[in-house]
């Protein structure tokens, strides 16, 4: 071999004390070897800048890349056993974040997608303490074990995690087991997606003809997902449905999905269901001639009258909630010349032609809160609930949670007061911001919790900015929902706003000055 084959091989080739070098990594602390780590790292990448991979035989560097993979994958023990400690010690709430989730997608900026595999892979391959004190075996023995040797990685673990979970519960522990040392096994051969293959088979040859899986697992795993929108704003779903609702569906679509109905391009194509009283078999006909779309598109014009009758039938809301309707926020300006995007309140955004045409047939709210709209939005300490009046001013200026990095639509939002409402706090629009449930509850002065202000000055006045109570620092502003303030311009004149001294801006009392109304 070449010296490149294995960890062993590199430390103990020709010219390297490698005995030498673990008698002094053994006596480092964490941090230092990290630091050790770090510098290697650096190395490296100079390395390879330098040219230095160049002077290797293609045998080399395969063994250069295996070795390389390997001791990325080993890393992997590190981590799940690091996100196990952060766990159990609360340093998400040290830290001002209401989750582990959040501390590592926001707080080290790891994204949501990230975070639940850190999170699978720890839950699978650490070693979780049990009440006596003692270490318990990893939930995956074998897949931990593969991992440690740096045979398989994260992706590996989640397709054996997402397998094991789609083993019905009534599956024996013996049988179990044998499924995970099977998969562990495959892993070491096979990458992630012929896994899978590997999984949906085991679980077929555990339960042949489905009578383990009954009607409690049935409901477990059942699932109806949007995935976040494109770039097109084109929307992918991911649902797995119970028996009981496909079939339901199944009866609707063929209604409502039928060739000639509901068809959006055709003005003259039938409304509801093909079987509804009165509708005319002839103009029916005459619709499905002139239908030239495919089953997916027609059953997705389906779903899309089905959604707009059920808005017609829904009643009126409690006074203080967004109504059953859809409501948008838009500026002015792109609605004059009828481009750009709008957002809605549950989070989508919808071309401003899309909005004409909506706002056509449907009566959107379409508010502009700029001078007076005529209806109050200070209500001091009369009441503690927002209005809606309030609540649409509010969606207006911050469109979600106005909490850092929170991706929560304004819809599922509640008024949050500043200072809050036990404080002495007012349900005034200019002591009031959209957030989540969980955002709401962090708010106070406490060590792990979060303070909140409306910025009084700089390019992002009038936004709701928090940050870790105790520990001071820049206000955070939730840029989620505001992608347009990375523009140049944008970026270059809230750059000295966001580093401010803390104490130019209004704290938990909240901001006293006039209100910040943007068009809606």
């Amino acid at each position: 071999m070449n010296g490149f084959a294995s960890n062993d091989a590199g430390f103990d080739g020709p010219g390297f004390d490698g005995a030498g070098l673990r008698r002094v990594l053994s006596e480092l602390s964490v941090a230092q070897l990290l630091a050790v780590h770090d510098e290697a790292e650096k190395w490296l990448a100079t390395a390879s800048l330098s040219g230095a991979l160049s002077g290797h035989a293609e045998s080399e560097l395969l063994d250069v890349l295996e070795l390389r993979e390997q001791t990325r994958r080993r890393g992997e023990v590190f981590d799940a056993a690091l996100y196990l400690e952060v766990s159990d010690r609360d340093v998400d709430s040290t830290a001002g974040f209401m989750s582990v989730h959040s501390l590592y997608a926001r707080g080290v900026r790891l994204g949501d997608g990230e975070a639940r595999r850190r999170k699978v892979t720890a839950t699978g391959i650490a070693r979780f303490t049990a009440m006596t004190g003692e270490k318990l075996e990893p939930a995956l023995p074998d897949t931990a074990a593969a991992v440690a040797e740096g045979e398989i990685g994260a992706e590996h673990v989640s397709v054996i995690a997402e397998a094991m979970e789609r083993l019905p519960s009534r599956i024996a522990p013996d049988d179990r087991a044998q499924a995970e040392t099977m998969l562990a096994a495959a892993a070491r051969e096979l990458d992630p997606g012929a896994l899978v293959a590997v999984g949906n088979r085991i679980l077929a040859w555990l339960d042949p003809d489905g009578t383990l899986a009954d009607d409690r697992e049935r409901r477990r795993q059942r699932g109806f997902h949007l995935q976040p929108q494109n770039r097109q704003m084109m929307s992918k779903v991911r649902a797995l449905l119970t028996p009981t609702l496909r079939a339901k569906l199944e009866v609707v679509l063929h209604q409502w999905a039928a060739a000639g109905m509901n068809n959006p391009d055709d003005p003259e194509s039938p409304r509801g269901a093909a079987d509804q009283p009165g509708l005319d078999p002839a103009v029916l006909a005459a619709a499905a001639a002139r239908d030239d779309r495919t089953i997916g598109q027609r059953q997705h014009d389906a779903l899309e009258a089905l959604c707009e009758w059920a808005l017609a039938l829904a009643g009126q809301p409690a006074p203080d909630r967004i109504p059953s309707q859809v409501v948008v926020t838009v500026t002015d300006e792109d609605l004059a010349r009828q481009a750009g995007i709008a957002w809605t309140a549950t989070g989508a955004r919808l071309p401003i032609s899309d909005l004409v045409k909506l706002a056509a047939d449907a009566v959107p709210h379409l508010a502009v809160f700029s001078a007076a709209t005529g209806q109050c939005l200070y209500l001091g300490r009369a009441r503690r609930f927002a209005s809606l009046a309030q609540r649409l001013a509010l969606f207006a200026r911050d469109r979600g949670c106005t909490g850092p990095g929170c991706s929560v639509p304004f819809v599922r939002t509640e008024a949050h007061h500043m200072p809050d409402w036990s404080r002495g706090g007012l349900t005034d629009i200019d002591h009031l911001g959209g957030a989540c449930g969980r955002h709401n509850r962090s708010s106070g002065d406490r060590w792990g919790q979060w303070e909140s202000v409306i910025l009084d000055r700089g390019a992002r006045a009038g936004r709701v900015a928090w940050r870790p109570a105790g520990r001071g620092g820049a206000w955070q502003v939730n840029p989620v929902f505001h992608p347009e303030q990375f523009a140049p311009h944008r970026a270059r004149a809230s750059t000295d706003d966001d580093h401010a001294d803390p104490a130019d801006h209004h704290g938990h009392e909240g901001h006293s000055g006039a209100p910040h109304h943007p068009a809606a």
